[in-house]
């Protein structure tokens, strides 16, 4: 092995096994590849199938100094895993598989550089135990908000206080989610409701409660947290972080740093998308006028019914607005979505439907005014990094959340409610695309856009802490 790969320092990256959790680490480990890293990218078996199946082979091939490597989860092959099952498969299958796989990293006749550091998704603490073995830093990457991270850390205390889990089911319907949560600091006046959801049961042993419960918990034993936000944008909710949580180091929009690597092999890695990506969306908005188009897109896990479905489609056809919707196979819970034939009539001269696409390039075209989502952190933040204002419709954990801030605090977002009603549908896409209240959210879309680009340029706050956390951190160089 040759000196300079020797010289490396070497970071294993290990993202939670779920969509937008990888797409976050990605990022975060092309820059870090940028910096000089030689990377490890872990897989969970389940996934790296997914990735294969959605045609990106060559993506997984990696470089010589970037290389990806799998780990078993114990998952059945076929299907898709709830968000239960995952939360189990991380919890009890994947800490003797990681460890081996350090052990045999660290081995001198691996071929790659000796251990320097792990980053490891806040919600896969598993990985604490061996990097204390190895006695290596272990850097926890939070790819959801700081807000929503917060609130799941804040779990423990609503559980002590006996404000969870709710007594009844009836609770979910009597407005007691409406109580005020006002002891949390830096989230003056939030709701129960708007905290992340999965506090909204009433079984003591809820696993994906008590799994998030304690792994936030765990965050305390990181050696430092990266979070992929901006400071401006959440700087109360940092400012009340930093007094419990080892050191943060901001360093979003993820996207927007990005841009500036260099390195064109990057490129040959992908995205590792778990779904094929329609690149013709974008020929399609090449057609449009700038700002007519509202993108659709609730994300890589959130399902509806096939009713709520076909509300969402006559909301878009009544509101007589071109439109881009992102419908996955698996978007229909327990079944496959269906369209009435009328709908596909009406909207055909101004309507394009696709499985999935390049999100980032899509909300940053000149065509896109307007972004119908979920409130998945990823794409909260490609959004602001496009200066796009949004519609708000939640599904689940820290997307509440990131709704209640988009909407109360940042003043870009207009919120749906869960029954969905074409009615509102298409009045709040007609706000959002035209009148006052659009000019409104368009222009503190755009300040944010600008404070976005702000924090990542070169002497940025973002990309000053993307080096410091490289020089303080990964490398142990203060």
């Amino acid at each position: 092995m040759g000196s300079t790969v020797e010289q490396k320092p070497h970071a294993v990256c290990m993202p939670l096994p779920a969509q937008g959790h990888i797409h976050g680490m990605l990022k975060l480990a092309k820059l870090l590849h940028f910096k000089g890293f030689h990377i490890t990218f872990v897989h969970t078996e389940f996934n790296y199938n997914r990735i294969i199946t959605s045609d990106q082979v060559s993506a997984l091939e990696g470089l010589e100094d970037f290389r990806f490597e799998v780990i078993p989860d114990d998952l059945p092959l076929s299907g898709s895993p709830d968000a239960v099952a995952l939360c189990l498969a991380v919890r009890d299958n994947l800490r003797a598989p990681f460890r081996e796989l350090l052990k045999r990293l660290n081995e001198p006749s691996s071929g790659v550089p000796p251990l320097t550091c792990v980053v490891s998704d806040n919600c896969a603490s598993f990985t604490l135990e061996s990097t204390a073995e190895f006695r290596i830093p272990n850097i926890f990457f939070c790819s959801a908000s700081a807000c929503g991270f917060l609130g799941t850390i804040h779990y423990k205390e609503l559980e002590e206080r006996g404000i969870v889990p709710l007594k009844s089911k009836n609770d979910l319907i009597n407005g007691y989610l409406n109580t005020p949560i006002d002891w949390i600091p830096g989230m003056k006046n939030i709701r129960l409701k708007n905290l992340p959801s999965f506090l909204q049961t009433t079984d003591p042993n809820d696993i994906i409660f008590n799994y998030l419960k304690n792994e936030s918990q765990a965050a305390k034993q990181a050696t430092a947290i990266i979070i992929n936000t901006l400071d401006d944008l959440e700087d109360s909710v940092l400012e009340a972080m930093s007094s419990i949580l080892p050191p943060i180091y901001t360093v979003g929009p993820l996207t927007l740093l990005c841009h500036q690597i260099t390195d064109k092999s990057m490129k040959a890695i992908g995205s590792n998308n778990l779904w094929k990506e329609d690149a013709g969306c974008l020929e399609w908005l090449d057609g449009r006028a700038p700002k007519s188009v509202v993108y659709v897109n609730f994300g890589s896990l959130a399902v509806m019914t096939n009713q709520q479905l076909v509300e969402f489609a006559w909301g878009l056809s009544n509101s007589g607005q071109d439109f881009l919707w992102v419908i996955r196979p698996d978007v229909v819970m327990g079944g496959s979505a269906s369209l009435p034939k009328e709908f596909f009539e009406e909207t055909k001269e101004r309507g394009l439907l696709a499985t999935w696409c390049p999100q980032e390039e899509v909300l940053m075209h000149s065509a896109v005014g307007g972004f119908l989502t979920h409130c998945g952190w990823n794409s909260m933040m490609e959004s602001i990094s496009a200066g796009v204002p949004v519609i708000c419709w939640p599904y689940f954990g820290d997307q509440q959340t990131n709704c209640w801030h988009a909407c109360t605090k940042w003043g870009i977002g207009m919120e749906i409610d869960n029954d969905v009603k074409r009615e509102d549908v298409e009045g709040l896409v007609r706000k959002l695309m035209r009148g006052e209240k659009a000019k409104e959210m368009k222009r503190q879309a755009w300040l944010w856009k600008e404070a976005a680009y702000e924090a990542t340029k070169p002497g940025g706050k973002s990309s000053i802490n993307l080096d410091r956390v490289v020089k303080e951190v990964l490398l142990g160089k203060v």
